[in-house]
């Protein structure tokens, strides 16, 4: 076919589409071919293949077709989007690689027949060059040259590459260091650069880790070899770089010279410099390097690895030691509690939250992961409030307001004699201010507004998330959660009427709960039936709980969250009310106009504390002492950037112990997640974990003395989590939760009461959205989204294989090509897959395949335990307005103070095709809606509401 026209039969001609389009343009990037030669990419060349395998297997008719040539610019167009967005300006793209583009864009638009006749092309070439090569009697290679980082061609070290990368497959099962060397080789040109160099054996290891889970841990082990030269160089202002079984002797001599480096650059608080760096140094244990899988390493160098003008210069063991001796500080013994903490991190046995993984250590040791405020109802107080924000999220902090107090649409204002526009435009400023303060590039500010149910706004504030209607009454940006009422969830039960009020007429129900602000709301309702209110508006409650869940299914918004449950079990009822949650709905602390409740988090592995008979309840009890204490420490180290903050912590002393590898955890003790096992398993592990928790919070009062409000809290009266379900009981009867205990509580409660606690709440499920990437282990309590998948965050997108279904399905003789693929057909689930053996299905069953009454009940019987909240994802596969609301009032009766996302099944799912190529910055379709929420706009079309990784919600951990 003519590169410049092709005739129609009716006499018209058919240029192939992308030649003048701009979606297609890419200037200064170049072509490696197969025989080593360096061309400029050309865009038209896409569209002519197109436009050929069209035409191969439609016949003639299709150059005629304004379909295919619609079809064929619009693939051309993402083909080259795809390549130009993984690759900086200048660099060079591979043909294979341009290939893999044009196959995944003729599978992600549904052309399975072209997919496969290029397919079929692509195999039958390569057979064809593979006979040529053998018959052809080609002339040696010449030795390639490496540019090197001064600009200068020097002999390119092939036997060090070969090196590299046969010590990173070492000790690894079925991982072989001959497909990396020979795909790294394909790549390799003349006057390749040594961070394209780096680059090559780490991409062409990626591209096997859905045939083979350990080539994650290989891929992460090509990328420390990067980060080491990075790091190396830098430190010792030389060309250096090393290999993993180098660094056993070389880890010691840079730690000094990182911390140096550090202090220097003014980004290490220059008081670590004081350690015993020697001993501290001696310490590090460079073979914990390995232990890293590839999405984990590539976070942590992407985001939190302290660097210099673009260039690493931390090293993991350096930075688990930093932010170990940035947690200790304040100890006496500083040297042995940082070494002690050091083990604890870089074991992944407990890690802290991500604040204080960025932060500790720093001339700014913003550590806390969460603040929660209350927006007063004045311009002053609103203003202050939103400022307050963007100085709590400029270090990493997430953000929770209770904006309930603000008055309403309609109410009065007296100052100007005029009416009041509501929340919404307020809530609006406070969405942008999100936008505008990112946290330093490292994520994105993050905020969630709440909103008790009987506010007079209540329901724009339901649409406050919708795609539609008046922009500037939207907050895309902003997360949104409902704060409701038992007595509001009495009325939805009964069908009958519920008030809508504006706060400044009814300014004490925003601090009452329970039985009080059943009277007091039931007296503002007989004051509005006598005329007597000037804002006030009766619905059915019925509907407004059907509008509630409506908006929840179509936007992901408001989260459901529950204010009675919350206040009544608080250990911290006698000094202040709960108005709200956080951003991730785990934490519930009072706040008012003097206090800003902060909370500190950080998660223990729970897989990492499983012995050959179950949960290893000692080693769990030294990792949550341990962990306590760091958490405790973060209160007194931390930059606080508002004096709210600093007074309500320094006070209260909050911390929340969470915990991650849940799923892990069930799969390693053939459990499977929807069994009343693994209901039994979550009520055991959280009882460990409470009681460590509590009891390491009395060693340290006994040491460091109790919290300043601990007289009159439910800790004194001897009321510990699992007796406040009693106090939940007397309030509302109907509530459905187990009492029952298999530990010592007796004596702990004893011990309670006589030394006291050193803070004020212990424990909180956050999600862990990134550090259980670092440790490479399934997020906080989830069950498995998927068991292959393309996981997206701000590092980009990853294939995700679970490696223990991979163990035992080759276990079986089940684990070849075709049931890669069969997985990828069926979005990652066994269910469908007839070959899996049922009990295989049921272990591995994903999270849209379960009933979400399963995770409820484990919940439930968590949350007996815990004196905050859980961020607890909902999963439903075929929603409906019934099965919604049986869902949420379930998790209401069972006891739940809180729910986080409501995660639907999207319209499209994993790739279809080979996911070669895709590793690293695709960010496809089908890659990032694959675990949406979804929303359905007014045409019927899916969009996009939120990701199971959206970077927004990584603010607590």
């Amino acid at each position: 076919m003519s590169a410049t026209a092709t005739h129609r039969t009716d006499g018209a001609s058919f240029v192939p589409l992308g030649i003048s389009s701009e979606a297609t343009a890419a200037p200064g990037y170049q072509l490696l071919r197969r025989n080593g030669a360096v061309t400029p990419f050309d865009a038209r060349k896409i569209s002519i293949a197109l436009t050929k395998a069209f035409l191969a297997v439609e016949g003639s008719t299709a150059a005629g077709s304004r379909r295919v040539h619609e079809a064929v610019e619009e693939l051309t167009g993402q083909v080259v989007s795809a390549l130009t967005r993984r690759v900086g300006e200048g660099r060079l793209f591979h043909i294979e690689d341009v290939q893999d583009q044009v196959e995944l864009a003729l599978m992600r638009g549904e052309h399975h027949k072209i997919a496969r006749a290029y397919v079929l092309y692509r195999e039958e070439r390569a057979r064809e060059r593979t006979a040529e090569k053998e018959f052809a009697t080609a002339p040696s290679a010449p030795a390639l040259k490496m540019t090197s980082e001064d600009g200068e061609l020097v002999a390119l070290d092939e036997t060090r590459l070969t090196r590299i990368v046969e010590e990173a497959c070492n000790g690894l099962d079925a991982v072989s260091a001959s497909p990396i060397l020979t795909e790294t080789r394909r790549n390799l040109y003349d006057g390749i650069t040594q961070d394209e160099l780096s680059l090559a054996p780490i991409m062409a290891a990626r591209t096997l880790i859905e045939q083979e889970p350990n080539y994650a841990f290989v891929a992460a082990r090509l990328l420390m070899d990067k980060l080491r030269r990075e790091a190396l160089s830098l430190v010792s202002g030389r060309a250096e770089q090393a290999t993993q079984s180098e660094m056993a002797s070389r880890y010691a001599s840079y730690f000094p010279q990182f911390i140096a480096t550090g202090i220097k650059a003014g980004l290490i608080d220059s008081e670590l410099e004081r350690f015993d760096l020697q001993r501290i140094s001696a310490a590090l244990k460079p073979e914990r390097d390995l232990n890293f899988q590839y999405l984990g390493l590539q976070t942590l160098y992407d985001r939190y690895f302290l660097h210099r003008d673009g260039k690493r210069f931390e090293l993991p063991q350096a930075f688990f030691m930093r932010v170990a001796m940035g947690l200790a500080l304040r100890e006496i013994d500083r040297e042995n509690r940082a070494i002690e903490f050091y083990n604890l991190l870089s074991s992944f046995d407990f890690m802290a939250s991500t604040p204080t993984l960025f932060n500790s250590g720093t001339t700014r040791p913003q550590l806390s992961s969460c603040f929660l405020t209350t927006i007063g109802d004045d311009l002053e107080a609103i203003f202050k409030g939103i400022k307050d924000n963007a100085l709590l999220a400029k270090y990493s902090g997430g953000l929770g307001n209770d904006w309930t107090p603000v008055r309403g649409l309609g109410a009065h204002i007296k100052g100007t004699n005029g009416e009041s526009q509501g929340v919404v435009p307020f809530l609006k400023v406070a969405n942008d201010t999100a936008i505008a303060v990112n946290q330093g590039g490292k994520r994105k500010g993050a905020v969630c507004a709440y909103l008790e149910t009987w506010h007079i706004d209540i329901e724009e504030f339901l649409d406050l998330r919708k795609n539609t209607g008046d922009d500037r009454r939207r907050t895309h940006d902003m997360n949104t959660a409902n704060w409701v009422p038992d007595l509001f969830m009495e009325r939805v039960s009964m069908d009958s009427d519920w008030t809508l009020f504006s706060p400044d007429e009814t300014p004490d129900l925003h601090d009452l709960y329970g039985a009080k602000f059943r009277a007091a709301y039931e007296a503002y309702e007989a004051k509005a039936e006598r005329g007597e209110m000037r804002v006030h508006r009766t619905v059915r409650a019925l509907d407004l709980w059907r509008k509630m869940l409506t908006m929840l299914f179509e936007t992901g918004h408001p989260w459901i969250t529950f204010k009675d449950p919350c206040n009544i079990r608080s250990p911290q009822g006698h000094v202040g009310v709960v108005h709200s949650s956080n951003l991730c709905t785990e934490i519930t602390l009072n706040t008012s106009k003097d206090e800003v409740a902060v909370c500190n988090l950080g998660s223990v592995n729970l897989v990492n504390h499983l012995g050959e008979n179950g949960l290893d309840f000692d080693r769990l009890a030294a990792t949550v002492k341990t962990a306590m204490r760091m958490l405790d420490n973060v209160v007194d180290i931390n930059f606080y950037t508002i004096p709210e903050a600093r007074a309500s912590n320094l006070r209260h002393r909050p911390v929340g112990l969470g915990l991650m590898g849940f799923q892990d955890a069930l799969q390693k003790l053939r459990i499977p997640y929807a069994s009343a096992a693994a209901v039994e398993f979550a009520d055991l592990s959280m009882e460990a974990i409470s009681y460590h928790a509590i009891s390491a919070s009395v060693d340290l009062a006994a040491e460091r003395g109790r919290y300043g409000s601990f007289d009159g809290s439910l800790w004194s009266q001897g009321i510990l989590p699992i007796d406040s379900i009693r106090l939940m009981k007397e309030a509302r009867p109907s509530v459905d939760m187990d009492e029952s205990m298999t530990l010592d509580w007796e004596a702990l409660r004893s011990r309670v009461i006589t030394v006291g606690m050193r803070n004020s709440n212990t424990m909180a499920i956050a999600p862990t959205a990134t550090i259980s990437n670092i440790c490479g282990v399934s997020q906080s309590i989830e069950p498995a989204y998927q068991n292959l998948f393309v996981k997206s965050n701000m590092s980009g997108d990853f294939t995700v294989v679970n490696a223990q279904l991979v163990h035992d399905l080759k276990a079986r003789g089940l684990w070849d090509e075709v049931m890669v693929s069969d997985l990828k057909y069926f979005d990652g689930s066994v269910g469908q897959i007839d070959r899996i053996p049922d009990d295989l299905k049921a272990l591995y069953a994903t999270a849209f395949e379960l009933e979400s009454s399963w995770l409820i009940e484990a919940a439930s019987r968590r949350q007996k335990w815990i004196d905050q909240s859980q961020s607890l994802n909902l999963y439903i596969a075929n929603p409906s307005g019934k099965k919604l609301d049986e869902l949420y009032r379930l998790a209401w009766n069972k006891g739940l103070k809180t729910t986080y996302y409501l995660r639907s099944r999207s319209a499209t799912h994993v790739e279809k095709s080979t996911l070669k190529g895709t590793d690293g910055k695709l960010n496809a379709v089908s890659a990032s809606v694959a675990a949406s929420s979804i929303t359905i706009d007014q045409n019927g079309a899916w969009a996009k509401a939120c990701s199971i990784d959206d970077p927004d919600c990584e603010a607590c951990q």
